[in-house]
């Protein structure tokens, strides 16, 4: 049964791969296409309903692309689609949601020092804050404010910052951060699937009928579109994020988040300036620079220490009872805790890595899967060995692990 273990993480390995591919995909011919629609030129005698083109060179060949604001006079023969690339992106995060945060609920979901919830309330609370998300931000969107780019975008922000702070007084700060680049990008893909999708089926459903396409449904797909644009960046912030506790696991972590956004908008505006032909806005990198500055000083200040208890689920209490736990403890104890500690006493460290501390029985026995895996079958940790685990060691930490899995799964009565 413990080699389910290594099963699960080349299938969180697999998912994660398939969800950065498709992002570089999706992100990828996004950029492509902010960037065309940007640099469009117009001339004297371009064809009826042109509203700019542009000239391209990229792989020992000359492109001219030319984009109709409405629609052309009749439909192409050959017309790509693009939407997998959103589709699959959204997926296959939404799957990795699953198996890291929905699987390891107890531990990386629910920090009970926040709030003392069960693994399927904070399911349930993860899963409405998604829908709810996109249903508030349609509304706004489908609103008289919605008339107004600007005045959109500031409540957009407003509500982004609001579900920054939500996640941090509900889940660990990792998974915290984690939702709101997922909650964000649940609202860049129903663009695409509820709004942007739709409004080009009408359009290439006028065409075919020979009736004139109404130009507002292009209109409201390239406001949803320039939505997406500016929010695409503080995602990308957010699903690394989880490698950085600088970031997740300060006092202030939910104010870094509201800065990642002012920062994805100025950099992405730095580049928009650019495409457009505009000119370099230096003051862009300027304001980010300085926002960035303000997030180190924030990451400094660091959250007090409460003494906060570790609640263990009942198989992770399995592990504590198991005849190998003092062993391993020690092993843990010599070994990692310079570095995975409140306060690391390992030069150059300010953070425990990932935000995993080993100062407590609790703390050791509900991380003994990714012992296991890092410090046990493979040689992850410590990085590069520096602490000097002996083989003997880690084969102690294996033996841990899987005499605790072979006792749960020990038909009951049997003699482990």
């Amino acid at each position: 049964m413990y080699e389910y273990a290594i099963a699960w993480e080349w299938l969180t390995f697999a998912i994660r791969w398939l969800h950065v591919v498709t992002a570089v995909a999706w992100i990828g011919s996004s950029f492509y296409f902010i960037a065309l629609d940007l640099g469009l030129t117009k001339r004297p005698g371009m064809p009826e309903g042109v509203y700019g083109e542009e000239w391209q060179v990229h792989g020992g060949g000359f492109y001219h692309v030319q984009k109709y604001l409405v629609a052309p006079a009749s439909m192409p023969k050959h017309l790509t689609w693009f939407k997998w690339e959103s589709y699959f992106t959204w997926m296959s995060g939404f799957a990795m949601l699953c198996v890291v945060y929905y699987g390891g609920a107890d531990l990386f979901l629910i920090d009970r020092s926040v709030l003392d919830i069960t693994p399927w309330q904070a399911i349930g609370l993860s899963m409405a804050s998604l829908a709810v998300g996109w249903i508030c931000y349609d509304l706004l969107c489908k609103s008289p404010i919605g008339k107004s780019t600007w005045g959109l975008m500031i409540l957009l922000y407003i509500l982004l910052v609001i579900m920054a702070w939500g996640y941090t007084q509900v889940f660990t700060g990792r998974a915290a951060f984690l939702h709101l680049g997922a909650f964000t990008a649940t609202i860049m893909t129903a663009n695409v699937f509820f709004i942007i999708m739709p409004n080009q089926r009408v359009v290439v459903a006028d065409l075919i009928a020979g009736r004139k396409p109404d130009p507002k449904y292009g209109m409201i797909a390239k406001q949803r579109s320039l939505h997406n644009n500016y929010l695409t960046l503080p995602v990308v912030f957010f699903m690394l994020s989880n490698h950085y506790p600088l970031a997740f696991a300060t006092a202030y972590n939910w104010i870094i988040a509201a800065l990642v956004f002012l920062m994805g908008v100025s950099i992405r505006h730095w580049f928009n300036t650019g495409h457009a032909r505009k000119g370099k806005p230096i003051w862009t990198w300027m304001i980010t620079t300085v926002i960035f500055i303000i997030i180190m000083w924030l990451s400094t200040v660091q959250k007090p220490s409460d003494g906060e208890h570790v609640s263990l689920s009942p198989m992770q209490t399995q592990f504590l009872a198991d005849a190998h736990f003092t062993k391993a403890r020690d092993i843990v104890e010599a070994r990692c805790s310079m570095c995975h500690a409140q306060e690391p006493s390992w030069q150059g460290l300010t953070f425990p890595p990932k935000n995993v501390k080993f100062e407590t029985d609790n703390e050791i026995a509900a991380h003994a899967h990714e012992i296991y895996i890092q410090a046990g079958r493979t040689h992850a940790m410590p990085p590069g060995n520096v602490t000097n685990v002996t083989p003997q060691e880690r084969a102690v930490l294996v033996a841990w692990y899987e005499s605790t899995i072979n006792n749960l799964n020990a038909p009951k009565g049997a003699n482990p």
